[in-house]
């Protein structure tokens, strides 16, 4: 299993006028620690996007349990559970407060596809050797 954690402080512009996030954000911090991830693989998008491939986010799940509130430090888990063996990636997502509640849970689901003719494909042979080492 492949975990890591990514901050993100909590801007103005992410809250309504009470002060809370305003619940379409949440996938934005979910991007943000999915590509933080990736990069601690030792891999990046922009690296797969040389490749030829896209990934594109195909199915997502999220279930809200406390606010996040203007200027909280959060930690986003990510979890990847399983190496991919078709064309589908999950990603787990928890976000926590700095009092280590949990505000928030997500599955995202994203595609590996060649980026010319947007096909489905498998995931790259580069990126499974990297990730190889966790599931071992």
């Amino acid at each position: 299993m492949f975990t890591s954690e990514t901050k993100v402080r909590v801007r103005y512009a992410e809250t309504d006028q009470m002060g809370i996030v305003y619940h379409g954000n949440y996938f934005l911090y979910f991007e943000v620690a999915r590509a933080e991830s990736i990069r601690q693989m030792g891999f990046t998008y922009a690296e797969m996007e040389k490749m030829g491939i896209a990934m594109p986010v195909v199915d997502v799940h999220v279930r809200y349990l406390r606010p996040a509130l203007y200027d909280d430090l959060l930690t986003i888990k990510t979890v990847l559970k399983e190496i991919p063996v078709h064309h589908k990636i999950e990603f787990h997502h928890e976000i926590f407060n700095e009092q280590n509640e949990l505000l928030c849970a997500g599955k995202i689901i994203l595609y590996f596809m060649e980026k010319n003719g947007m096909k489905r494909t498998v995931m790259p042979e580069h990126l499974r050797k990297k990730l190889e080492k966790y599931f071992n």
